[in-house]
């Protein structure tokens, strides 16, 4: 009567492998949730930079008009390196976000994969424990002079 409880063991075995793949799935969208809000945060990061140089932008023209200095010249220097400064940082920031959302991305597709795994994994046993409850019932069957 062993075989029943291999019929149950690869039933049980099957649905692991099911459950850990889902819970593989569920990782997979947490890591893309995340790459979503990493894409955000740097919008946000970007607009709140922006601000602040426009600010400084504003600072630095005051400045340089109350030196009795034109915007010409050496101010106009000034103005345009912290605008390209700005422009730097600016792409340093995208480049720095689109790493960190590349990366989620990829732990995504790992935790994908190992969920096919987890499954795979699930059925391989479940099979082993169905090959097992048949040679049980093959051993019944022989002994019973059948």
């Amino acid at each position: 009567m062993s075989f029943v409880f291999d019929i149950a063991a690869g039933k049980q075995a099957n649905a692991l492998g099911k459950y850990n793949q889902n819970v593989q799935n569920r990782n997979a969208l947490v890591r893309e949730q995340e790459a979503e809000a990493i894409e955000k945060q740097n919008e946000f990061d970007i607009a709140r930079f922006d601000q602040q140089f426009v600010q400084l932008q504003g600072q630095s023209k005051t400045a340089i008009y109350k030196s009795g200095v034109t915007l010409e010249g050496s101010g106009l220097r000034v103005l345009r390196y912290n605008a390209e400064q700005a422009e730097i940082q600016k792409t340093v920031m995208d480049y720095n976000s689109k790493v960190s959302q590349s990366q989620k991305m990829e732990q995504a597709n790992f935790a994908r994969i190992q969920g096919v795994i987890a499954r795979r994994e699930g059925k391989i046993a479940q099979l082993g424990y169905y090959a097992k409850a048949g040679e049980s019932l093959l051993r019944m069957n022989q002994g019973s002079g059948g």
